[in-house]
């Protein structure tokens, strides 16, 4: 179960990342409320998830899964620029997630 809030933790700071954009540096009222039930979502997920997870895994795997989500949503919603060496990086955090979790011991 712990796998799994930490995976929702994870897509929800992707939603919360891309939100940022939306706020305007949080001028936006509904944007920022919204980025900000995310973020405060999330972090509960994740705290939840590094009871029974090592903390180094749980962190890690967060960040990768709203790192990569965010630079995957940001070059297809955002059009943001794609290249070769950034979808690479893209799939190397992907990687490193894996092995995180196949390395966890859980």
């Amino acid at each position: 179960m712990a796998w799994v809030l930490l995976i929702v933790a994870g897509l929800l700071e992707v939603g919360w990342s891309i939100g940022m954009k939306y706020t305007e540096g949080f001028t936006r009222l509904w944007p920022s409320v919204f980025t900000g039930m995310g973020i405060v979502a999330s972090m509960m997920l994740l705290s939840q998830a590094a009871k029974t997870l090592p903390i180094g895994t749980a962190y890690g795997v967060w960040v990768g899964i709203g790192a990569a989500g965010a630079a995957v949503l940001g070059m297809v919603v955002l059009n943001e620029p794609v290249t070769a060496a950034r979808i690479f990086f893209v799939c190397l955090l992907l990687v490193a997630v894996v092995g995180l979790k196949a390395t966890s011991g859980h």
